[in-house]
């Protein structure tokens, strides 16, 4: 299967208002957020990318935007990437929300959590990881096993996919730390997933890409003892 490029959309103004923005229309990125994305373009040069799913709402469009214009891709626009549909605590600060009841069930038990008036978590995971997994098989059918391609949406949308890449159960994906801008990378196969990076600010990532296939590891197995690494 191919490899997929995790990107959280960049810092907006709802980030730096400290609002939980949901899917409330017409949030865009702030300054910081906009350098951010011109930044991407260089970072992700080393990097081919065959193809770009992104979330419909505008603050991942921008982030985007920088790097789509550079190579000349069309993004896909996948609802299944959306933000979580928080209900009636979407635009709320979240000094406040803190003190709700939920809050706790959030971050401690997250897996029971359903946001009064919008949708649970676990509905959202099981939305996420199933279109990440079909776009990365379409993906793998039209460009191969070395394909890969980028992917823009939310923190918690991002953070339920990891999880489910590592094995871990969402109860645990509050240990998990998806900042803005930040790239995280899964290279799926047939047996397992394999996490290459995670909330990454500023690495190199030219090693992601992958390499001709070994003949001396099948393809999805770990190398044991570790990989050997780059020879760049």
């Amino acid at each position: 299967m191919a490899t997929v490029v995790l990107l959280r959309h960049a810092r907006s103004t709802a980030n730096g208002a400290g609002v939980l923005a949901g899917r409330t229309p017409g949030i865009e990125l702030d300054e910081t957020g906009r350098r951010q994305a011109e930044q991407l373009v260089a970072r992700l040069e080393p990097v081919p990318l065959a193809a770009a799913v992104c979330s419909p709402l505008l603050r991942c469009e921008q982030t985007i935007a920088p790097l789509i214009a550079a190579r000349g891709l069309v993004p896909v626009t996948e609802p299944g990437l959306s933000e979580v549909d928080y209900g009636e605590w979407t635009g709320r600060e979240l000094k406040t929300l803190f003190k709700e009841k939920l809050w706790s069930v959030v971050q401690q038990h997250p897996s029971a959590a359903v946001f009064p008036g919008g949708e649970g978590l676990a509905g959202m995971q099981n939305r996420a990881v199933a279109a990440v997994r079909e776009h990365d098989a379409r993906i793998t059918a039209e460009h191969g096993q070395r394909a890969v391609w980028l992917l823009c949406s939310h923190g918690d949308v991002l953070k339920a996919i990891l999880a489910d890449a590592l094995g871990q159960h969402l109860d645990g994906f509050q240990r998990i730390v998806v900042n803005p801008a930040s790239v995280s990378v899964i290279q799926y196969t047939d047996t397992r997933p394999f996490v290459l990076r995670m909330n990454d600010n500023g690495g190199e990532l030219a090693s992601i890409v992958p390499p001709e296939p070994s003949p001396e590891v099948p393809q999805g197995d770990a190398t044991p003892g570790g990989e050997t690494g780059s020879t760049a």
